[in-house]
């Protein structure tokens, strides 16, 4: 419908020009002495259109023929973009499929182009490292360093601390990590390597607050951060078993979920009894049973200090376990605990009762040999070998 529209438009101007060519009646005249010219105005005007449309023609050839070389210029260069475009997706491609010294050559191959180079040079050095190839690993890794200014430093000192940490160069992961974050701050694939780097050199510390970030972040499930969170922890606290003083700094450091975990107070607690400090490790102890009862720490509540300890200590620990027996009375190993606690302090009925208590409810070796000795301190001599013989059969 537009086309007729049109169409009817131009047919309407082609007769409204010939009937106005018909009537017109005028001419030019041009004058050059010693010459003289006199046209019709009819043809003069289609003179001047041929003439127009002619130069433009001209115009537009002499111009065509003026920016060819730029042209074909221009195409050979987006001609060069598109094959390392190319050769830039085959790299990444064939480094994923695991062909990497075909990667490396695709890499190779396109590596002159500016707008592509850098990323190349970046499969390049994947590819050579996955290659083990040290020489080549070297070039592509210098490469990847000349693009730092264009974008790419963050993808370096990522892949840098991925591979140191691939050839087991903790220092070298952790110092390109520390240059990211100085640089961009960490994200959190950063953060992951910031986790091996800091549990290969050992830093237990820093390991559970990074584990805590990650968990924060939902980069790690509770299920996940808890084992290695556990263990950095435990490590952290094993390390420093030789300083009292900052082994119970860093536990009070520790959140309440983490102080109420059983194998990390036990840990404290042997590490300070070790250290001779027991009433620190009552303590922990306590607090820890307070929130969660565990057998494991029950047990070494009574086996802190058991030579040389005041007597008030041992009072005050028998006192506190008398009062966890009115919420747990038929705990085999709380009546084990008292009564080792009641042998230390010479209360001989009350131990002899409370490890015949823990036997009945739960027999078991230690209880058995905790009362054979007892009953050799008591000149029982036979009923004494009864239990000895009771404990080597358990």
């Amino acid at each position: 419908m537009r086309a007729l529209f049109w169409l009817l438009i131009l047919a309407a101007l082609a007769v409204g020009l010939a009937l106005a060519a018909r009537y017109n009646e005028g001419y030019v005249l041009l004058v050059l002495p010693p010459w003289r010219a006199e046209l019709s105005l009819n043809l003069f005007l289609l003179a001047s259109i041929a003439g127009f449309f002619v130069i433009y023609l001209l115009a537009r050839a002499v111009n065509h023929i003026l920016v060819l070389p730029s042209a074909v210029a221009e195409f050979r260069q987006r001609r060069q973009r598109e094959k390392a475009a190319l050769a830039l997706r085959d790299a990444w491609r064939l480094l994923q499929e695991g062909r990497y010294g075909q990667a490396m050559r695709c890499a190779e191959k396109a590596r002159t182009e500016p707008s592509t180079s850098g990323m190349l040079a970046l499969a390049g050095w994947r590819a050579a490292h996955a290659m083990r190839d040290a020489e080549h690993s070297a070039q592509w890794a210098m490469r990847v360093r000349e693009h730092d200014a264009v974008g790419l430093q963050a993808a370096r000192l990522m892949t840098e601390a991925e591979f140191a940490l691939e050839d087991r160069r903790f220092e070298d992961a952790r110092e390109a990590l520390h240059q990211l974050a100085s640089r961009q701050g960490r994200h959190i694939a950063a953060l992951r390597l910031s986790v091996r780097a800091e549990q290969g050199l050992g830093n237990w510390r820093e390991v559970a607050r990074l584990v805590r970030q990650l968990e924060k972040h939902q980069a790690l499930t509770a299920e996940q951060a808890a084992p290695i969170h556990s263990r950095a922890v435990r490590e952290a606290l094993r390390s420093l078993r030789e300083d009292p003083s900052g082994l119970m700094r860093y536990w009070r450091e520790l959140d309440d979920g983490d102080r109420a975990e059983p194998s990390l107070a036990l840990e404290t607690a042997r590490a300070l009894a070790a250290a001779g400090d027991c009433r620190e490790a009552q303590r922990v102890i306590e607090d820890a049973l307070d929130e969660s009862w565990d057998v494991s720490l029950v047990l070494a509540y009574g086996e802190c200090g058991q030579a040389g300890e005041p007597a008030g200590d041992v009072l005050g620990r028998i006192a506190q376990a008398e009062k966890w027996l009115e919420r747990v009375p038929r705990d085999g190993a709380l009546l084990l605990t008292l009564g080792r606690l009641c042998r230390q302090q010479q209360l001989w009925g009350k131990a002899r009762s409370y490890l015949e208590a823990a036997l009945a409810i739960a027999p078991s070796r230690a209880a058995h040999v905790e009362l054979a000795q007892l009953l050799d301190q008591l000149e029982e001599s036979a009923l004494a070998v009864r239990h000895y013989r009771a404990a080597a059969v358990l």
